[in-house]
Protein backbone atom coordinates (compact mmCIF):
# COMPACT_ATOMS: atom_id res chain seq x y z
CA UNK A 1 0.00 0.00 0.00
CA UNK A 2 1.17 3.16 -1.02
CA UNK A 3 0.49 6.40 1.81
CA UNK A 4 0.52 9.29 0.25
CA UNK A 5 0.60 12.90 2.09
CA UNK A 6 -3.31 14.53 2.67
CA UNK A 7 -2.35 18.08 1.15
CA UNK A 8 -4.69 21.03 -0.20
CA UNK A 9 -4.92 19.83 -3.14
CA UNK A 10 -6.54 16.56 -2.35
CA UNK A 11 -8.94 18.64 -1.04
CA UNK A 12 -12.25 20.50 -1.78
CA UNK A 13 -14.36 22.48 0.04
CA UNK A 14 -11.47 23.56 2.67
CA UNK A 15 -9.71 26.64 2.90
CA UNK A 16 -6.98 25.50 5.49
CA UNK A 17 -5.63 22.51 6.72
CA UNK A 18 -4.13 22.38 10.79
CA UNK A 19 -1.32 20.28 11.43
CA UNK A 20 -1.86 18.38 15.11
CA UNK A 21 0.00 16.20 16.76
CA UNK A 22 -2.06 13.01 15.23
CA UNK A 23 -2.55 14.21 11.62
CA UNK A 24 -4.30 16.61 9.81
CA UNK A 25 -7.01 18.91 10.17
CA UNK A 26 -9.35 20.74 8.07
CA UNK A 27 -10.71 23.87 8.06
CA UNK A 28 -13.73 25.94 6.65
CA UNK A 29 -11.81 29.21 7.56
CA UNK A 30 -8.25 30.13 7.33
CA UNK A 31 -6.14 30.56 10.27
CA UNK A 32 -6.35 34.56 10.33
CA UNK A 33 -9.81 34.19 10.53
CA UNK A 34 -10.08 31.54 13.29
CA UNK A 35 -7.97 34.08 15.46
CA UNK A 36 -10.84 36.48 15.20
CA UNK A 37 -13.18 35.05 17.29
CA UNK A 38 -13.02 33.03 20.62
CA UNK A 39 -16.60 31.15 20.51
CA UNK A 40 -17.02 27.18 21.62
CA UNK A 41 -19.96 26.77 19.10
CA UNK A 42 -17.89 28.90 15.98
CA UNK A 43 -14.86 26.51 16.86
CA UNK A 44 -16.88 23.27 16.74
CA UNK A 45 -18.38 24.23 13.62
CA UNK A 46 -16.28 25.51 11.86
CA UNK A 47 -14.01 22.72 12.48
CA UNK A 48 -16.93 20.21 10.91
CA UNK A 49 -16.26 19.25 7.47
CA UNK A 50 -19.89 19.71 5.75
CA UNK A 51 -18.81 19.88 2.31
CA UNK A 52 -15.33 18.97 2.35
CA UNK A 53 -14.12 16.18 0.19
CA UNK A 54 -10.95 14.32 -0.96
CA UNK A 55 -10.90 14.04 -4.52
CA UNK A 56 -7.90 12.43 -6.71
CA UNK A 57 -7.58 10.04 -9.23
CA UNK A 58 -6.27 6.64 -9.47
CA UNK A 59 -6.31 3.05 -10.26
CA UNK A 60 -6.33 1.83 -7.15
CA UNK A 61 -8.66 -0.70 -6.55
CA UNK A 62 -8.07 -0.76 -2.31
CA UNK A 63 -8.33 2.52 -0.67
CA UNK A 64 -7.60 3.27 3.31
CA UNK A 65 -8.68 6.37 5.04
CA UNK A 66 -7.26 6.34 8.57
CA UNK A 67 -9.25 9.12 10.26
CA UNK A 68 -9.83 10.80 14.22
CA UNK A 69 -13.91 11.80 14.42
CA UNK A 70 -14.87 13.84 17.21
CA UNK A 71 -18.23 12.90 18.24
CA UNK A 72 -21.01 14.62 20.48
CA UNK A 73 -22.85 12.73 23.20
CA UNK A 74 -25.76 15.34 24.39
CA UNK A 75 -26.65 14.50 28.32
CA UNK A 76 -30.17 12.99 28.62
CA UNK A 77 -30.61 12.82 24.56
CA UNK A 78 -30.38 9.70 22.42
CA UNK A 79 -26.73 9.19 21.34
CA UNK A 80 -26.25 10.82 18.05
CA UNK A 81 -25.08 8.56 14.97
CA UNK A 82 -21.74 8.02 13.99
CA UNK A 83 -20.71 10.02 10.52
CA UNK A 84 -21.10 9.11 7.60
CA UNK A 85 -18.43 8.86 4.84
CA UNK A 86 -19.61 9.01 1.22
CA UNK A 87 -17.62 7.71 -1.35
CA UNK A 88 -18.10 8.46 -5.11
CA UNK A 89 -16.36 7.33 -8.33
CA UNK A 90 -16.43 9.01 -11.26
CA UNK A 91 -19.75 11.13 -9.91
CA UNK A 92 -21.83 8.07 -8.75
CA UNK A 93 -22.33 6.93 -4.69
CA UNK A 94 -20.63 3.48 -4.62
CA UNK A 95 -20.22 3.24 -0.83
CA UNK A 96 -20.71 4.71 2.80
CA UNK A 97 -19.01 4.04 6.17
CA UNK A 98 -18.55 5.45 9.55
CA UNK A 99 -15.41 5.40 11.72
CA UNK A 100 -16.62 4.43 15.14
CA UNK A 101 -15.20 6.03 18.27
CA UNK A 102 -12.54 8.59 18.26
CA UNK A 103 -12.42 11.45 20.50
CA UNK A 104 -16.47 12.44 22.55
CA UNK A 105 -17.33 15.28 23.55
CA UNK A 106 -20.12 15.36 26.43
CA UNK A 107 -22.57 18.12 26.24
CA UNK A 108 -24.94 19.47 29.35
CA UNK A 109 -27.39 21.88 27.40
CA UNK A 110 -28.99 22.85 31.08
CA UNK A 111 -25.66 23.83 32.53
CA UNK A 112 -23.69 24.40 29.47
CA UNK A 113 -20.88 22.69 30.24
CA UNK A 114 -18.63 19.87 28.43
CA UNK A 115 -15.88 17.38 28.79
CA UNK A 116 -13.86 15.69 26.69
CA UNK A 117 -12.48 11.92 26.43
CA UNK A 118 -9.38 10.83 23.96
CA UNK A 119 -9.89 8.18 21.74
CA UNK A 120 -8.31 6.25 18.88
CA UNK A 121 -8.21 6.87 15.32
CA UNK A 122 -10.28 4.31 13.07
CA UNK A 123 -9.87 2.69 9.17
CA UNK A 124 -12.12 2.92 6.55
CA UNK A 125 -11.49 0.31 3.57
CA UNK A 126 -13.20 0.17 0.61
CA UNK A 127 -11.97 -2.34 -2.05
CA UNK A 128 -13.04 -4.08 -5.21
CA UNK A 129 -12.77 -0.94 -7.24
CA UNK A 130 -12.67 -1.32 -10.51
CA UNK A 131 -8.88 -1.58 -11.77
CA UNK A 132 -9.40 1.69 -14.22
CA UNK A 133 -8.44 5.24 -13.97
CA UNK A 134 -11.09 6.92 -12.36
CA UNK A 135 -11.95 10.10 -10.00
CA UNK A 136 -12.60 9.28 -6.31
CA UNK A 137 -14.33 11.30 -4.08
CA UNK A 138 -14.05 10.71 -0.41
CA UNK A 139 -16.97 13.23 1.25
CA UNK A 140 -16.38 13.32 5.04
CA UNK A 141 -19.02 14.11 7.63
CA UNK A 142 -20.48 16.70 7.67
CA UNK A 143 -21.42 17.57 11.28
CA UNK A 144 -18.30 15.73 12.52
CA UNK A 145 -15.25 17.34 13.45
CA UNK A 146 -12.80 14.68 11.55
CA UNK A 147 -8.95 14.32 11.49
CA UNK A 148 -7.43 12.58 8.76
CA UNK A 149 -4.45 10.57 9.90
CA UNK A 150 -3.45 8.59 6.66
CA UNK A 151 -4.58 7.78 3.17
CA UNK A 152 -3.49 4.00 1.80
CA UNK A 153 -3.89 2.96 -1.71
CA UNK A 154 -2.67 0.35 -3.87
CA UNK A 155 -2.23 2.28 -6.63
CA UNK A 156 -0.46 5.90 -6.82
CA UNK A 157 -2.77 9.31 -6.23
CA UNK A 158 -2.90 12.43 -8.25
CA UNK A 159 -4.71 15.53 -7.90
CA UNK A 160 -7.62 16.25 -10.21
CA UNK A 161 -7.43 19.88 -11.29
CA UNK A 162 -11.33 22.18 -10.99
CA UNK A 163 -12.26 22.40 -14.09
CA UNK A 164 -16.62 23.38 -13.06
CA UNK A 165 -17.50 26.77 -12.04
CA UNK A 166 -17.11 27.11 -8.23
CA UNK A 167 -20.30 28.10 -6.04
CA UNK A 168 -19.64 29.58 -2.76
CA UNK A 169 -22.51 29.45 0.10
CA UNK A 170 -22.35 30.63 3.12
CA UNK A 171 -25.36 30.27 5.95
CA UNK A 172 -26.42 28.64 9.15
CA UNK A 173 -27.30 25.24 10.57
CA UNK A 174 -29.63 24.18 7.36
CA UNK A 175 -26.75 25.22 4.96
CA UNK A 176 -24.38 23.47 7.52
CA UNK A 177 -26.56 20.18 6.75
CA UNK A 178 -28.51 19.72 9.91
CA UNK A 179 -30.98 16.62 10.15
CA UNK A 180 -29.07 15.49 6.99
CA UNK A 181 -28.14 11.66 7.17
CA UNK A 182 -25.09 12.18 5.06
CA UNK A 183 -22.88 14.80 3.72
CA UNK A 184 -23.86 14.46 0.00
CA UNK A 185 -27.62 14.39 1.33
CA UNK A 186 -27.71 18.31 2.44
CA UNK A 187 -29.45 20.78 0.14
CA UNK A 188 -26.01 22.51 -0.76
CA UNK A 189 -24.30 18.89 -1.70
CA UNK A 190 -27.36 17.85 -3.54
CA UNK A 191 -27.76 21.06 -5.78
CA UNK A 192 -24.40 21.44 -6.46
CA UNK A 193 -24.26 17.93 -7.70
CA UNK A 194 -27.65 18.54 -9.79
CA UNK A 195 -26.26 21.96 -11.60
CA UNK A 196 -22.77 20.67 -12.13
CA UNK A 197 -21.00 23.06 -9.95
CA UNK A 198 -17.60 22.73 -7.15
CA UNK A 199 -19.14 23.39 -4.04
CA UNK A 200 -17.31 25.78 -1.06
CA UNK A 201 -19.74 25.03 1.73
CA UNK A 202 -19.24 27.88 4.64
CA UNK A 203 -22.59 27.14 6.31
CA UNK A 204 -21.79 27.21 9.97
CA UNK A 205 -24.73 25.84 12.53
CA UNK A 206 -25.76 28.17 15.24
CA UNK A 207 -22.60 30.94 13.67
CA UNK A 208 -24.04 32.57 10.61
CA UNK A 209 -24.12 36.55 12.15
CA UNK A 210 -23.04 38.55 9.37
CA UNK A 211 -19.16 38.94 11.09
CA UNK A 212 -16.95 40.83 8.84
CA UNK A 213 -14.11 38.07 9.08
CA UNK A 214 -16.36 35.55 7.33
CA UNK A 215 -17.30 38.24 4.89
CA UNK A 216 -13.40 38.98 4.14
CA UNK A 217 -12.76 35.43 4.15
CA UNK A 218 -15.99 35.52 1.00
CA UNK A 219 -13.79 38.48 -0.43
CA UNK A 220 -10.70 36.61 -0.81
CA UNK A 221 -11.80 33.02 -1.95
CA UNK A 222 -12.24 32.77 -5.34
CA UNK A 223 -15.74 31.74 -6.76
CA UNK A 224 -17.92 31.93 -9.65
CA UNK A 225 -21.23 31.89 -7.77
CA UNK A 226 -22.17 33.33 -4.48
CA UNK A 227 -24.73 32.93 -1.90
CA UNK A 228 -25.90 34.01 1.25
CA UNK A 229 -28.48 32.81 3.04
CA UNK A 230 -29.24 35.35 5.85
CA UNK A 231 -31.42 35.69 8.88
CA UNK A 232 -31.96 32.46 11.45
CA UNK A 233 -29.08 33.22 13.40
CA UNK A 234 -29.90 36.78 14.35
CA UNK A 235 -33.52 35.76 15.80
CA UNK A 236 -32.03 32.03 17.66
CA UNK A 237 -29.24 34.32 19.80
CA UNK A 238 -31.26 37.95 19.45
CA UNK A 239 -28.26 39.13 18.31
CA UNK A 240 -29.10 42.51 16.30
CA UNK A 241 -32.13 45.24 16.02
CA UNK A 242 -33.34 46.45 12.92
CA UNK A 243 -31.26 49.43 13.11
CA UNK A 244 -27.92 47.47 13.73
CA UNK A 245 -29.03 44.72 11.67
CA UNK A 246 -29.79 46.43 8.14
CA UNK A 247 -26.07 48.29 7.92
CA UNK A 248 -24.57 45.11 8.79
CA UNK A 249 -26.16 43.71 5.68
CA UNK A 250 -24.85 46.41 3.66
CA UNK A 251 -21.42 45.62 5.40
CA UNK A 252 -21.00 42.63 4.34
CA UNK A 253 -22.17 42.66 0.57
CA UNK A 254 -19.71 45.53 0.40
CA UNK A 255 -16.90 43.34 1.90
CA UNK A 256 -17.80 40.76 -0.59
CA UNK A 257 -18.09 43.01 -3.42
CA UNK A 258 -14.30 44.74 -2.46
CA UNK A 259 -13.11 40.97 -4.18
CA UNK A 260 -16.39 39.81 -6.33
CA UNK A 261 -17.34 43.23 -7.91
CA UNK A 262 -19.49 41.22 -10.68
CA UNK A 263 -19.43 38.08 -9.53
CA UNK A 264 -23.53 36.88 -9.30
CA UNK A 265 -24.39 36.96 -5.91
CA UNK A 266 -27.88 35.83 -4.27
CA UNK A 267 -29.20 36.33 -0.88
CA UNK A 268 -31.38 33.90 0.52
CA UNK A 269 -33.82 34.41 3.75
CA UNK A 270 -34.89 32.17 5.87
CA UNK A 271 -37.11 29.47 5.42
CA UNK A 272 -40.24 29.13 7.16
CA UNK A 273 -39.93 28.41 11.15
CA UNK A 274 -42.91 28.62 12.56
CA UNK A 275 -41.92 29.27 15.93
CA UNK A 276 -40.23 32.59 14.86
CA UNK A 277 -42.29 33.85 12.30
CA UNK A 278 -43.61 36.44 14.44
CA UNK A 279 -41.89 35.86 17.87
CA UNK A 280 -38.71 37.11 18.48
CA UNK A 281 -35.53 35.00 19.88
CA UNK A 282 -33.97 33.92 21.43
CA UNK A 283 -34.22 30.60 20.93
CA UNK A 284 -34.28 28.13 23.52
CA UNK A 285 -33.97 24.57 24.29
CA UNK A 286 -37.49 22.78 25.22
CA UNK A 287 -36.17 21.21 28.26
CA UNK A 288 -39.74 19.19 28.37
CA UNK A 289 -38.41 17.67 25.49
CA UNK A 290 -35.11 17.02 26.46
CA UNK A 291 -36.83 15.62 29.64
CA UNK A 292 -38.25 13.05 27.54
CA UNK A 293 -35.08 12.42 25.68
CA UNK A 294 -35.77 14.81 22.56
CA UNK A 295 -34.33 17.60 21.28
CA UNK A 296 -36.27 20.01 20.35
CA UNK A 297 -36.09 24.62 20.61
CA UNK A 298 -38.57 26.86 21.48
CA UNK A 299 -39.07 30.77 21.37
CA UNK A 300 -38.70 32.73 24.46
CA UNK A 301 -38.92 36.11 23.20
CA UNK A 302 -41.68 38.59 23.82
CA UNK A 303 -43.76 40.09 20.58
CA UNK A 304 -44.58 42.79 22.78
CA UNK A 305 -40.58 43.98 22.04
CA UNK A 306 -40.98 44.03 18.11
CA UNK A 307 -41.71 48.13 18.49
CA UNK A 308 -38.04 48.24 20.05
CA UNK A 309 -36.59 46.45 16.84
CA UNK A 310 -36.55 43.11 18.15
CA UNK A 311 -36.15 40.91 14.82
CA UNK A 312 -38.86 37.95 13.45
CA UNK A 313 -38.01 36.07 9.98
CA UNK A 314 -41.60 38.05 8.61
CA UNK A 315 -39.38 41.31 9.83
CA UNK A 316 -36.17 40.19 8.59
CA UNK A 317 -37.48 38.94 5.10
CA UNK A 318 -38.88 42.28 4.35
CA UNK A 319 -35.81 44.28 5.20
CA UNK A 320 -33.57 41.74 3.22
CA UNK A 321 -35.92 42.28 0.31
CA UNK A 322 -36.24 46.05 0.60
CA UNK A 323 -32.20 46.12 0.88
CA UNK A 324 -31.69 43.82 -2.16
CA UNK A 325 -34.39 45.61 -3.99
CA UNK A 326 -32.53 48.87 -3.48
CA UNK A 327 -28.71 47.43 -4.31
CA UNK A 328 -29.97 45.91 -7.24
CA UNK A 329 -30.53 49.28 -9.10
CA UNK A 330 -26.90 49.65 -9.30
CA UNK A 331 -25.71 46.01 -8.83
CA UNK A 332 -27.26 44.26 -11.79
CA UNK A 333 -25.65 40.32 -10.43
CA UNK A 334 -27.20 40.63 -7.23
CA UNK A 335 -30.66 39.01 -6.75
CA UNK A 336 -33.13 37.69 -4.15
CA UNK A 337 -35.09 34.42 -3.40
CA UNK A 338 -37.61 34.49 -0.38
CA UNK A 339 -36.68 31.28 1.60
CA UNK A 340 -40.06 30.17 1.73
CA UNK A 341 -39.26 29.13 -1.63
CA UNK A 342 -37.43 26.52 -0.88
CA UNK A 343 -39.41 25.73 2.33
CA UNK A 344 -42.95 27.32 2.86
CA UNK A 345 -46.18 26.85 4.74
CA UNK A 346 -47.71 23.77 2.52
CA UNK A 347 -44.31 21.84 3.03
CA UNK A 348 -44.31 22.71 7.25
CA UNK A 349 -48.21 21.25 6.98
CA UNK A 350 -46.93 17.77 4.83
CA UNK A 351 -43.14 17.60 6.60
CA UNK A 352 -43.09 19.46 10.05
CA UNK A 353 -39.21 20.08 11.20
CA UNK A 354 -38.80 17.93 13.33
CA UNK A 355 -37.33 19.55 15.83
CA UNK A 356 -39.42 22.79 15.15
CA UNK A 357 -35.92 24.60 13.79
CA UNK A 358 -34.24 21.79 11.12
CA UNK A 359 -35.31 20.21 8.16
CA UNK A 360 -35.59 16.41 7.82
CA UNK A 361 -33.42 14.34 5.44
CA UNK A 362 -35.91 14.81 2.73
CA UNK A 363 -37.03 18.35 3.00
CA UNK A 364 -32.99 18.76 2.05
CA UNK A 365 -33.36 17.43 -1.20
CA UNK A 366 -36.75 19.14 -1.73
CA UNK A 367 -34.87 22.70 -1.07
CA UNK A 368 -32.50 21.39 -3.35
CA UNK A 369 -34.41 20.58 -5.89
CA UNK A 370 -36.39 23.97 -5.73
CA UNK A 371 -32.72 25.53 -5.11
CA UNK A 372 -31.33 24.37 -8.20
CA UNK A 373 -34.86 24.94 -10.47
CA UNK A 374 -34.92 28.50 -9.41
CA UNK A 375 -31.16 29.38 -9.33
CA UNK A 376 -29.23 27.13 -12.36
CA UNK A 377 -31.94 27.01 -15.14
CA UNK A 378 -32.79 29.57 -18.01
CA UNK A 379 -33.04 33.13 -16.77
CA UNK A 380 -32.08 31.69 -13.12
CA UNK A 381 -29.16 34.38 -11.59
CA UNK A 382 -26.84 31.11 -11.89
CA UNK A 383 -27.72 30.23 -15.61
CA UNK A 384 -24.55 28.62 -17.16
CA UNK A 385 -23.12 30.95 -19.76
CA UNK A 386 -23.28 30.73 -23.32
CA UNK A 387 -20.01 30.57 -24.65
Amino acid sequence: MITTPITLDLLRGALDLEQTDRGVLPHRLPAWARKQYDDGQMTMVESQPSGIRLVFSSRATVIELETLPTKRDYVGAPPRPDGVYDVLVDGQLVAQASVPGGDIITIDLTTGSAETRRGEPGTLRFDRLADVPKTVAIWLPHDETTELVALRTDAPVEPVPVTRRVWLHHGSSISHGSNATHPTGTWPALAAAQAGVELVNLGFGGSAFLQPFIARTIRDTPADLISLKLGINIVNTDGLRLRSFTPAVHGLLDTIREGHPDTPLLVISPILCPIHEDTPGPTGWDLSALADGELRFTATGNPEEIPAGKLTLSIIRAELSRIITQRAADDPNLHYLDGRTLYGEPDNAAHPLPDDLHPDAQTHRTMADRFTTHTFTPKGPFTTPVD
